[in-house]
C-alpha cells in the first residue's frame, strides 16, 4: 500500500500545492481543513481516492489525532495573517503547531514538515513574527527531526500580495503602500512546495531553511514590476510609518464597532511586519542545501496577472494592432 501524508492547510495557497505534488509522487494524501466542501478541488490532483479532504480543527485534539491516525509524514501549512474569531496567532501558529507536532509525535509519525516564515523572531515587535517563533519551538521540542521551512512573501496564482495590488491599481491613478523600502525576496509557491515534498520524502536534513527567490526587491520596486506587468501606469504613494499605525487604529476601532463588517487593509501588528526586511539571511540554508532552483518572477508574473490588464487577454492583441501600419 502507497504510503500516506496529511497536509494540515492542504487545500490552502501552499498547501494544495503540495498536495498536488505528493500525489505525483504515489502518496495517498489527507487534506486536513476546517470546510471540507470547500476543498473538493483537491480531489482530482490524484486517481480516484488518492486525495481526500477531511475534517480537522487544529485547536482541538482528538481532531488532530483523527487525521493522524496511520500516516507516515505530517505537513502543517496553517497560518493566518490576520486574527479572526477564535483563529489568533496564538491558537493558530503556536498552539496549533505545537499541538500538531506533539500528536504526531505521539502517534509515531516518523516526518513531519513546517511551514514557517521568514521573520520568526521570539523577539520581533509584531505578534506574527512572535507565534510563527513559537510554533517553530513547539514543533522541534516534540518532533526534533522536523524540516522547517521559512519562506519570504510567495506569489503564484493565488497569492494576496500581487493580485491584491493590482486589483488596487484598477480603482485610481495612485497606488499606496507601507513601506516602500522595505526589502523582499518573493518566492514561487510551486518552489516552496517542491521543497516541501523533499522533506517529506527524506531528501533534506532535519532543520531550518530559508527560502526566497532568486532576486531582492524593495516594495516600490515589486510594485513598479507588477504595474509593467498589468500595463498600467500608476503614482506608487508611500505611506510613513507613523501614518500607517494611526490609519490601522482607526481600521481596528471601526472593526469593532461594526462586528467585523469592516475589514480595513492593514492591520497594526502587518504595519510592524511591514518596517522590517523579509529576506533570507546571510548564511542560513536554502533552496541550494535542497538542491530546488528557485523561478524568477518574471516568469511567472505574466500568466495570471494579465487580467488586471486595461483590456484583460485582449490587451497584447491590440498593441500588435497599434503597430500595423495603415
Amino acid at each position: 500500500m502507497s504510503q500516506l501524508v496529511t497536509i494540515f492547510g492542504g487545500s490552502g495557497f501552499v498547501g494544495r500545492y503540495i498536495a498536488r505534488r505528493m500525489a505525483k509522487e504515489g502518496w495517498r494524501v489527507r487534506v486536513a481543513v476546517r470546510n471540507v466542501n470547500e476543498a473538493m478541488f483537491v480531489r482530482p490532483y490524484g486517481v480516484v481516492g488518492q486525495v481526500e479532504p477531511v475534517f480537522c480543527n487544529i485547536r482541538d485534539d482528538a481532531s488532530i489525532a483523527a487525521v493522524t491516525e496511520g500516516v507516515d509524514a505530517v505537513v502543517n501549512c496553517v497560518g493566518v495573517l490576520d486574527e479572526v474569531g477564535k483563529n489568533t496567532f496564538s491558537a493558530v501558529q503556536a498552539d496549533g503547531a505545537e499541538r500538531i507536532a506533539r500528536i504526531a509525535a505521539s502517534m509515531g509519525v516518523s516526518r513531519m514538515v513546517h511551514i514557517s516564515a521568514i521573520g520568526a523572531d521570539a523577539n520581533a515587535r509584531s505578534q506574527y513574527a512572535q507565534t510563527k517563533a513559537a510554533g517553530e519551538d513547539g514543533v522541534t521540542r516534540h518532533m526534533p527531526d522536523a524540516v522547517i521551512l521559512r519562506p519570504s512573501i510567495i506569489f503564484g496564482p493565488e497569492d494576496q500580495f500581487f493580485n491584491r495590488f493590482a486589483g488596487m491599481s484598477r480603482l485610481g491613478p495612485v497606488l499606496p503602500v507601507v513601506g516602500a523600502d522595505t526589502r523582499f525576496q518573493p518566492v514561487y509557491v510551486d518552489d516552496v512546495a517542491a521543497a516541501a515534498v523533499k522533506a517529506v520524502l527524506g531528501q533534506a536534513a532535519p532543520g531550518v531553511y530559508e527560502l526566497g527567490g532568486p532576486d531582492v526587491h524593495s516594495f516600490r520596486e515589486l510594485m513598479q514590476l507588477m504595474l509593467h506587468v498589468i500595463r498600467r501606469r500608476r503614482l506608487i504613494m508611500n505611506i510613513p510609518f507613523w501614518m500607517a499605525r494611526i490609519m490601522a487604529f482607526g481600521f481596528a476601532v471601526a472593526r469593532v464597532l461594526s462586528l467585523g463588517l469592516i475589514k480595513g487593509p492593514v492591520t497594526k501588528d502587518q504595519v510592524l511586519n511591514l518596517a522590517v526586511d523579509n529576506v533570507v539571511a546571510d548564511g542560513a540554508k536554502g533552496f541550494d542545501a535542497l538542491g530546488v532552483h528557485p523561478t524568477a518572477m518574471e516568469a511567472v508574473l505574466p500568466d495570471y496577472l494579465w487580467r488586471f490588464r486595461p483590456s484583460g487577454q485582449y490587451d497584447a492583441i491590440k498593441e500588435s494592432a497599434k503597430n500595423l501600419k495603415a
